[in-house]
Formats: structure tokens, C-alpha cells, sequence
């Protein structure tokens, strides 16, 4: 329990560094911009916003991430005000960067990742990101964006069940693809995040 508070308390630091505030900007920016670019195909929505808050989430941990997440939702309805603002949809844009917060960060080691020194598959870390996945699939797409879209009457009551059906398909669907960017991308940022600010510290003490 200790260290599960700890975790929200020392993410929370993160809002003191530059460094940190600028990356987070940067990836949210970069999650509004691959958002503009989802295809709809049939059922099947096409859309990888998600990997950039799962990046804050893994550098910067739950309490950055859940603010990036809102703050995504929100700023995304401003630039786009489509229907009306729904903050509880905000919220759970929030949770979904709080998932990938609470079991990415300063679990991941670039250093080692994908695979050991010895030269085993360091499944560890792979099954982190898997579970991450799969918890905001179905916490946040399945559980809770299903019940808002209820509550609010975007699902008729009468056909609950086939929506339901549908978007465990789709979710599914897209988890085969999901899964396999997350296992390539995330890694790519860890390291180049780690890279650049300690080659910063290299040149700030030469």
C-alpha cells in the first residue's frame, strides 16, 4: 500500500521539472495529432492516440499521466467542440493514463529491455506493457466508456447487448494490433528520453 501511494506522491514531482513538463506537452501534443489522423473502418476505429499517454504514464507516472489524459480530452474538445462536454468522459481519459502510470513507471529499464544480459527474453517487462493494455481496454473501453455512453443515451437500452458484443469485437481486433506497437514503441521513447537528458547532464557538468 506504501508503495502505491508513493507512487501518485513521487509522479507528482514531476510537475516540478522542466524537463518533464515540456515532454509531457510534447506527447500530448503528439496524442491530439495522431487522433485527427483515426480511420474508421467498418466497425473498427483505427486510432493510436493511446500510445503517447501510455508513454507519459511509463516516464512520468500516474498523477502526470492522469492530468495529461484529461487534459487531452479537454483540449481535444476545444479544438474540435463536437455535441457537448462531458467532464466524466475527461475522467476516464484520465484513468487510462493512471492504468498505464501505475504499472509502467520506473518499472521499465532500457537498459534491459526486450531482453537480459544473458540474452533471455525479459518477459517481465513485456507482460507490463501487455497488462497495461489490457486493463485500459477493458476498465476504461469496455467498462466505463460502455456505461457513460449508456447513462447518456448513446446506447439505446434495448440494444445494450449487440453493442456490447461489437465493441468486444473491435476492442479485440485492435488489441492485435495495439500490443505489438506498445512492445516497439515504448522502449524507442524510454530510450531516447534517457539518452537526451543525460547527454543534458554530461554537457551541464563539462
Amino acid at each position: 500500500m506504501k508503495g502505491f501511494i508513493s507512487s501518485f506522491t513521487v509522479s507528482a514531482k514531476e510537475f516540478t521539472k522542466l524537463r518533464s513538463l515540456s515532454t509531457t506537452a510534447l506527447l500530448v501534443a503528439l496524442s491530439m495529432l495522431i487522433e485527427t489522423f483515426a480511420i474508421d473502418v467498418g466497425v473498427i476505429r483505427i486510432n493510436f492516440a493511446f500510445i503517447a499517454i501510455a508513454a507519459i504514464g511509463m516516464l512520468f507516472g500516474p498523477t502526470m499521466a492522469f492530468t495529461a489524459g484529461m487534459a487531452c480530452d479537454i483540449v481535444g474538445y476545444i479544438v474540435h467542440p463536437i455535441g457537448g462536454f462531458l467532464p466524466a468522459y475527461s475522467v476516464a481519459a484520465g484513468i487510462q493514463g493512471l492504468i498505464y502510470g501505475l504499472i509502467l513507471y520506473h518499472k521499465m529499464e532500457w537498459r534491459s529491455f526486450g531482453s537480459t544480459k544473458k540474452g533471455r527474453i525479459d518477459i517481465i517487462q513485456i507482460v507490463r506493457i501487455i497488462l497495461a493494455r489490457l486493463l485500459d481496454v477493458c476498465i476504461v473501453n469496455l467498462f466505463i466508456n460502455t456505461a457513460l455512453n449508456y447513462h447518456y443515451g448513446f446506447i439505446p437500452k434495448e440494444a445494450f447487448g449487440a453493442a456490447m458484443a461489437t465493441r468486444v469485437i473491435k476492442n479485440l481486433v485492435e488489441l492485435a494490433a495495439d500490443i505489438p506497437l506498445l512492445l516497439i514503441i515504448l522502449p524507442i521513447v524510454l530510450m531516447a528520453y534517457k539518452r537526451v537528458f543525460s547527454e543534458e547532464r554530461r554537457r551541464a557538468v563539462s
